[in-house]
């Protein structure tokens, strides 16, 4: 009963926003709408004389018809985009800390929402304004062969059951690097509310609902359902500085992950081990500067490891990348320093250093491998002695470590539909990160599919073993057997 109240809770959330945009704006005229500069095509969406929720519906509906064959490519500037998308979830290689690769176009205005409002003062405020709302629905369910708790696997930790993951609400403004002869500014600020939050929250950012509400019979402390303000962060692009520079104050995603907390980015449900237990988010100050098209310059300070710059856990680090595309576009690689300081272990301060390789077959085949290594300095309870197989039992401090390598193998079937092998391999070698000193291997199936482009659906396998002790089910089993389904709805 819980998370079905929790899902109707949600669904009002997720219309929240919308209602009292609908609420406080004022409806345009068919005529005056028709007479706006670069007014698009009359369609059902953008007919006036409907009400907003016709129209809403009505965009959800236009949205699930073939695309237009003969649509004029956005400009853009650099290497064409290498991955089709849809059916996967970028076109671009992988580049964190900016909305999309300096020089790649951004469509304005996709979702449902934003083309219901199309009629309103409000609408037409942001479309000259260039800023959008939009988001997704993102419930789950899951089969397992544990009974207590599916962790180290994320995000659905609680076994055999349905689950609300995500209500995502975007609002946002992005920038224009196409263009070389003026600055330009973007924004996001992006909320989530559901079971996800478990594995998003920073300390000091709403952190109380997890880190001071101990659950001791469940499979995550914390309360169940949180809401988590994952991204707010302002962007400044200054065309003169080399071939463009993005410089991003604020609470971003960790640049150097395939992987990301929000669903739709992902090419599965669950997540890598590798990835379950690395950083998620750090705020600070991060540039991005295109040297050319192919290397891409990245340096930052920021705050640490899911850690707010006010709270007394930060310590100031440094993050660094570089990334390469080879000129056939094939090719990318993308080093970083994702952490670096000098302190000892505190909430979540790792030491960390990444590498991620993508490589394309051809345009429907295509892989990425990312690999790390992390660690942490005289972390308590990590020595020398101890208890042998229990974590944290030494009276000593000391150094901590864990590396890991995932790999993603994906093949298009075709526009709406695309399968991805994910293998990976990870060693906790002191269970600091994973509570479990043992080596681990996942191997998974999943299969994404768009009944439109604002619903796919993602069915999943997966199986994972530890090798040294049994870690599964609350200790029962070296070994768990999972399959998974979502949805993701967006508004």
């Amino acid at each position: 009963m819980q998370y079905k109240k929790a899902l109707a809770f949600a669904v009002v959330l997720a219309l929240a926003p919308a209602g009292q945009a609908f609420a406080s704006v004022v409806e345009v005229p068919v005529s005056a709408a028709a007479d706006l500069p670069g007014s698009p095509s009359p369609t059902a969406s953008s007919n006036c004389s409907s009400g907003i929720f016709s129209r809403l519906a009505a965009a959800y509906r236009e949205d699930a018809q073939p695309a237009d064959p003969n649509a004029p490519a956005a400009a853009r500037r650099g290497l064409d985009a290498p991955l089709d998308s849809l059916p996967f979830p970028s076109s671009e290689w992988q580049l964190g800390g900016v909305p999309a690769p300096i020089g790649v176009p951004y469509s304005y205005g996709q979702y449902p929402l934003q083309k219901a409002l199309s009629c309103t003062s409000l609408g037409h405020w942001m479309e000259r304004n260039r800023i959008e709302i939009n988001g997704w629905i993102n419930p789950s369910m899951n089969a397992s062969s544990s009974s207590f708790t599916n962790y180290p696997l994320s995000y659905a930790t609680r076994p055999n059951r349905v689950e609300f993951d995500q209500l995502v609400a975007n609002i946002s403004r992005v920038e224009d690097t196409v263009q070389t002869d003026h600055m330009d500014w973007g924004f996001n600020i992006s909320t989530l509310y559901g079971y996800d939050y478990h594995y998003t929250v920073t300390k000091g950012v709403f952190s109380n609902q997890l880190l001071n509400h101990p659950k001791a019979h469940s499979a995550l402390n914390g309360k169940i359902y949180g809401v988590d303000p994952m991204l707010f962060y302002f962007d400044f692009y200054i065309p003169s500085i080399a071939e463009g520079m993005v410089i991003r104050v604020g609470r971003e995603l960790s640049v150097p992950d395939i992987e990301a907390q929000f669903a739709p980015q992902n090419y599965l449900v669950t997540h890598s081990i590798l990835y379950t237990v690395d950083p998620y988010t750090q705020t600070g100050i991060m540039t991005t500067t295109r040297l050319n098209k192919q290397w891409t310059f990245q340096i930052g300070i920021n705050a640490g490891n899911d850690v707010a710059p006010w709270n007394k856990s930060a310590r100031p680090s440094l993050q660094s990348c570089v990334r390469w595309v080879s000129a056939d576009n094939n090719d990318m690689l993308y080093p970083c320093i994702n952490n670096w300081n000098k302190s000892d272990k505190n909430y979540n301060n790792v030491q960390m250093y990444v590498m991620t390789w993508g490589h394309r077959f051809n345009q429907r085949v295509h892989m990425q491998t990312e690999a790390y290594r992390m660690y942490s300095r005289n972390a308590p309870g990590f020595g020398p002695g101890g208890t042998p197989g229990v974590a944290g039992s030494s009276p000593l401090p000391g150094t901590a470590g864990e590396f890991g390598i995932v790999n993603y193998l994906n093949f298009e079937l075709n526009s709406k539909t695309y399968v991805t092998f994910r293998n990976e391999f990870y060693k906790d070698m002191k269970g600091e990160r994973t509570g479990f000193a043992t080596r681990y291997t996942s191997h998974t199936l999943g299969l994404t599919h768009w009944v439109s482009p604002d619903l796919e659906i993602r069915p999943e396998l997966r199986y994972e073993h530890a090798y040294d002790q049994p870690i599964y089910d609350a200790g029962k089993k070296n070994y768990q057997l999972t399959a998974l389904v979502d949805a993701i709805l967006h508004y």
